[in-house]
C-alpha cells in the first residue's frame, strides 16, 4: 500500500468513527447505526454504478425520450432535425468510435475539438509526433493535439475519418465544427431547429 493510500484508509476511518461516535452521542440503537450505514451504502453504490455506466444510462434514456416524442434530436427518414436548446445552441447526440457524448454544433469552429477525457474514453489517438495546434479562443490561446476519429455517427449520418483537436483546456466542452457540417449535402436552421442532410449515398463520399 502507498503513503497515498495509507492516508486515504486513514481519513475514512478517522470519518467513520467521527460518525460512529456522534451516533453513540445520541445514543442510537445499534439497529439504527446498521440501518443509516447500509442507506449510506446503497447511496454509494448507486452513484458508482450511475458513474461507471453513464454513457450506456445517456443513451437509455436518449432512446426514450426519441419514443415519447421529447427528443432534442429526431431522425426523419436519413434527416436529422435538432431542437434549439435554452442556451442558443445546438447539441447533437453523437458516437465517436462506438463512444455516446453530446457534441454542441458550431458551424463558427473550423474543426471538431474534443476534450482530453472524450478522446480517452473513445480511445482517440493524438499525433504527438506533430506540432500543436495553436487555437484562439474566448480564454485566449491555447495548444491542441491533432487525432482523428475513424467513424462519427448522427442520427442516420456517418462519417469516416474526421480530424479533432483534443486538448485538456476544452474542459468538458466538445465541439462538432466545419469539418463535419462540410461534407453533409446540405445543412441549415428552420424556426429554431438545426436541418442535416446528409449527402447521397456513395462510399467514396463520406
Amino acid at each position: 500500500m502507498n503513503d497515498d493510500q495509507t492516508i486515504n484508509l486513514l481519513w475514512g476511518i478517522g470519518a467513520l468513527v467521527l460518525v460512529v461516535s456522534a451516533l453513540t452521542a445520541r445514543r442510537v440503537s445499534f439497529g439504527m447505526l446498521v440501518r443509516s450505514f447500509l442507506g449510506w451504502a446503497a447511496v454509494a453504490a448507486i452513484a458508482w454504478v450511475a458513474v461507471v455506466h453513464r454513457y450506456e444510462i445517456e443513451s437509455a434514456f436518449i432512446a426514450a425520450t426519441e419514443r415519447m416524442g421529447l427528443a432534442e434530436q429526431t431522425t426523419d427518414g436519413e434527416t436529422v432535425r435538432i431542437r434549439q436548446a435554452p442556451d442558443g445552441h445546438f447539441y447533437a447526440s453523437v458516437t465517436l468510435d462506438g463512444t455516446p457524448l453530446r457534441m454542441m454544433v458550431d458551424s463558427g469552429a473550423t474543426i471538431t475539438a474534443i476534450s482530453a477525457e472524450t478522446a480517452a474514453n473513445a480511445e482517440i489517438d493524438t499525433d504527438d509526433s506533430r506540432f500543436p495546434v495553436m487555437l484562439t479562443t474566448a480564454n485566449g490561446t491555447i495548444a491542441a493535439k491533432r487525432g482523428n476519429v475513424d467513424r462519427v455517427t448522427l442520427g442516420a449520418i456517418t462519417t469516416h475519418d474526421l480530424g479533432v483537436v483534443v486538448s485538456p483546456a476544452f474542459g468538458d466542452v466538445n465541439v462538432l465544427g466545419m469539418n463535419f457540417l462540410s461534407r453533409l449535402a446540405s445543412w441549415r436552421v428552420e424556426g429554431g431547429t438545426l436541418i442535416l442532410v446528409p449527402p447521397p449515398p456513395n462510399p467514396s463520399a463520406i
